[in-house]
């Protein structure tokens, strides 16, 4: 850590003419050599309100009191429950007016919750602006600070981070003072400098005000584009083909001679050669049981604990297998777990089971559970987290209102195109790197 050093603020080295005095200060950060910390009573001057008493506002006259609620997360909202004063009540305050170019800042709020101190500079407006109780403003009084720049400054976290540090007031009430606002130390650049970075912060705020703005309808878009790459997947168009690898249909054959091979489906028209479509009872195995002993450990895993979307998360709680053997379903490692209740459905709760206590579990009955040894269980979880998938199911709900649901006999008929299974790894990897990409986008906005 530095050891404290001594700020002298000269006329030669800043240009302003600041009060001769030396303060024991320890820097929080570096600068570049050309700025100064300076103490911001020597940019500014500052004025506290007025309490002007509720028996004297009218319903409207030429001149608008500024309450604490008027100036809220840095803006100033003129419109909120807005309060007038007769003319010679301001005349009688008139050292409380409000000009353009002001800083407002709140000085009350709730202890510990840091849901004051907001900051705004006041616009060039027609109407007359008066200073109410607990509402600060900073006038600047030097030529050489750009008012933009310290109104910045004040919502950085050095500064919010200094100030709440002085908090003062009771149980519920928290308070900022003037003496401890104007012993703040700003870091100074040159003027034409403060004009720079005004410049490029506003250009930063415009952008991400347009990024807010447009947030839901490209989070909307990103998940049409995930669903997108899941129909492209499943139809054969996503990844080149290999014409060496051996025909699906050849593998389907030898590993289950009875499957059916489906020659006509209007959601699979064109798909690759070596491709086959079937139905999914062909390929998995539907609901299978556990037959193990009750006193080892297993995973228990509800609804609630399954994620939903393109994800594959979930989390279980440990039991005793002899505890949740019945009246659950049962799955173990390797299993694809879907559910068939609106909305989980159609939001896309399902996942591939892993690392459950001795591989095996039990969870909520309103599960499916596919067990395959043709299709690998990445591929099949795209597949069930595909909207064709989805759609096929939907539109066979049955049930009352808000327990809705498939039923196994509709799924298993649902059709299902398998690939070779180098194709189906290929096709994993792919879908995993533009998931990735599309991930990444949102982590930016949300950061």
């Amino acid at each position: 850590m530095k050891e404290p050093w001594v700020v002298t603020l000269s006329i030669i080295e800043i240009g302003i003419s600041y009060k001769s005095h030396y303060q024991q200060f320890t820097p929080p950060f570096d600068i570049p050599a050309s700025w100064q910390w300076v103490k911001l009573e020597e940019l500014v001057e500052f004025q506290g309100g007025y309490a002007y008493k509720s028996n004297t506002y009218v319903d409207n006259s030429n001149w608008q009191v500024v309450r604490i609620g008027n100036v809220k997360n840095d803006k100033l909202l003129l419109d909120s429950q807005p309060v007038f004063v007769p003319e010679h009540i301001a005349n009688d305050s008139i050292k409380y007016q409000i000009q353009s170019d002001d800083i407002l800042f709140t000085m009350t709020g709730t202890k510990g919750k840091r849901d004051y101190f907001y900051s705004v500079k006041v616009p060039s407006i027609s109407t007359k602006l008066l200073l109410n109780q607990r509402v600060g403003r900073l006038r600047c009084i030097t030529k050489n600070l750009y008012i933009d720049y310290l109104c910045n400054v004040l919502k950085s976290t050095y500064i919010l981070d200094t100030i709440f540090a002085t908090e003062t007031g009771n149980v519920s009430q928290g308070n900022i003072g003037s003496e401890s606002t104007l012993s703040l130390y700003i870091p100074l650049p040159p003027y034409s400098e403060q004009e720079r970075i005004v410049r490029t912060l506003n250009a930063y705020v415009s952008t991400l005000y347009n990024i807010d703005s447009y947030r839901c309808d490209l989070q909307e878009i990103i998940q049409k584009a995930k669903s997108k790459t899941l129909d492209l997947a499943m139809q054969g168009k996503l990844v080149p083909q290999d014409p060496a690898d051996e025909p699906a249909a050849d593998m389907l054959r030898r590993i289950n001679p009875k499957a059916r091979i489906i020659t006509d489906n209007p959601h699979y028209p064109q798909l690759p050669d070596n491709w086959v479509l079937t139905r999914i009872k062909d390929v998995f195995e539907i609901n299978p049981k556990n037959k193990v002993s009750d006193d080892i450990q297993a995973g228990f895993v509800p609804m609630a604990s399954i994620h939903d979307g393109y994800s594959d998360k979930f989390h279980y709680e440990v039991k005793q297998w002899g505890e949740i053997k019945s009246g659950f379903t049962h799955f173990a490692d390797g299993d694809i777990a879907v559910a068939k209740i609106s909305p989980c459905l159609e939001n896309r709760k399902s996942m591939i089971l892993r690392d459950l206590p001795n591989g095996i579990g039990a969870g909520t009955t309103e599960l499916l559970i596919f067990r395959s040894t043709i299709l690998i269980p990445e591929f099949s979880l795209l597949f069930f987290k595909s909207y064709n998938f989805i759609k096929c199911c939907t539109g066979t709900f049955n049930g009352v209102v808000g327990q809705q649901r498939v039923g196994k006999s509709i799924v298993e008929d649902i059709h299902i195109p398998i690939p070779p299974l180098n194709i189906q790894r290929t096709i994993v990897q792919r879908v995993q790197e533009w998931f990735n990409c599309l991930d990444n986008i949102i982590v930016s906005l949300s950061n």
